[in-house]
């Protein structure tokens, strides 16, 4: 399924493949259904509690997004790809230094700096 870590190095294998599972779904999933789709192929088969462990965690570093449905909860992705969770922890990690470096770094390239310009364009 996925590889040992996400490409970015943020996740860990296992939340990698969480994440890669979640992305597919076309609604938010019960743990038990992550579960399942993770113990396909897989000796031996992960626990529930391991899994709710992963899925909490992600949901507590704001990667994934957490519903009440009855007495328990819903997973969807709060972050469409790895390289969302990447700038996000990035700018959790150095704040207002990490954005200052990325427009430095726009700066130096200007083709970069062209395709920041169209991005932030298409968001006013």
């Amino acid at each position: 399924m996925a590889t040992n870590r996400d490409s970015t190095g943020v996740l860990g294998p296992l939340e990698a493949e969480v994440m890669t599972i979640l992305w597919s779904a076309s609604e938010p999933m019960s743990v038990r259904q992550v579960r399942d789709s993770l113990n396909t192929d897989r000796t031996p088969e992960l626990a529930y509690t391991t899994i709710m462990t992963v899925l909490s965690r992600l949901a507590d570093k704001e990667i994934l997004h957490r519903e009440r449905d009855r007495r328990s909860y819903r997973y969807r992705a709060a972050i469409s790809d790895p390289a969302g969770i990447a700038v996000r922890a990035v700018v959790r990690d150095f704040g207002e230094a990490a954005v200052a470096g990325f427009v430095d770094e726009a700066r130096a390239d200007p083709e970069l700096l062209r395709r920041l310009r169209d991005l932030l364009d298409e968001g006013a």
